[in-house]
């Protein structure tokens, strides 16, 4: 499910909307698992919905922002009974230079390496919406060649005082030096390549390190072995095309690289005790 977006010259992609009117103009297609191609920011100003989150369950209090990468499932809670603001934008409009595209990949925000991100606020809720102002204020404004930049830095500056809000409240904070940079190198290699490569040896050799230190830097910084990342990968794209896809289980596992439907079922099975057949029929009914 996609919802079309307001265009803006360049072309940008940008919108401020209601969370209650994002809700009711789309509660059927909200209600039920749907990608995301974009960029989410939840404000839940309103309401305790449990929000779920790649087939992972967040509990909402009134005044949490919850920001969701693009690609993520999510699903709104049936029962309603919130409301708050979003902010919705692309890669496109954010991203002017290769600095932003490094900034949005490496945020503690939009970082699947890390939890699903979110603050509460409190005290610091009038900054929020001070800036949430400014980007509806100028949406109102004629169009112009200046509007998408001025757009892309309030949201920036959203982004930063939302990063800070979570690093006071974040208990395990990710220290920056060279064993995260090999992890965001990591990282960024395994998206383009986790359908087709699934051997430590080969991402280690595409960043010109070896397996020793690629390992060395994925335990330190996420306590995890590079394995352990590809196949968490692997798994979150199969429950995510099995969820919210009518493909069949044998152009699944074909789609991420298992020539053989009973390879795919026996690797499904291995990591998440339950068939894709299953997994399915588990989400079908929720």
């Amino acid at each position: 499910m996609e919802y079309k977006i307001k265009k803006y010259t360049m072309p940008q992609e940008f919108e401020l909307i209601g969370i209650e009117q994002l809700y009711n103009d789309n509660s059927d297609k909200l209600t039920t698992l749907h990608r995301i191609g974009f960029y989410h920011i939840l404000w839940f100003q309103k309401g305790n919905p449990t929000h779920l989150v790649d087939f992972n369950p967040v509990k909402i209090k009134p005044n949490t922002i919850l920001f969701l990468n693009k690609d993520t499932v999510q699903r709104f809670d049936k029962k309603g009974g919130f409301d708050g603001k979003a902010i919705l934008f692309t890669d496109s409009f954010f991203c002017k230079t290769e600095t932003d595209t490094k900034y949005l990949r490496s945020s503690i925000l939009f970082n699947n390496l890390f939890s699903v991100a979110q603050i509460q606020i409190s005290e610091t809720a009038s900054l929020f919406a001070d800036l949430f102002k400014l980007m509806d204020e100028e949406l109102k404004n004629q169009s112009d060649s200046s509007q998408p930049y001025i757009l892309k830095n309030l949201l920036h500056n959203f982004l930063l005082l939302s990063e800070r809000e979570r690093q006071k409240q974040d208990v395990t904070e990710i220290k920056k030096g060279p064993d995260f940079d090999y992890v965001m190198l990591f990282k960024d290699v395994l998206e383009t390549n986790f359908r087709k490569l699934k051997q430590v040896s080969s991402y280690a050799k595409m960043i010109s390190v070896t397996e020793k230190r690629l390992n060395q830097a994925t335990q330190k910084t996420l306590d995890k072995s590079p394995k352990q990342m590809i196949d968490e990968r692997v798994m979150l794209e199969a429950k995510r095309l099995l969820a919210h896809t009518n493909e069949s289980i044998k152009e699944i596992g074909f789609d991420l690289g298992f020539d053989e439907p009973t390879n795919f079922i026996k690797y499904f099975r291995k990591h998440n005790s339950s068939t894709p057949v299953e997994f399915r029929k588990q989400f079908a009914s929720a």
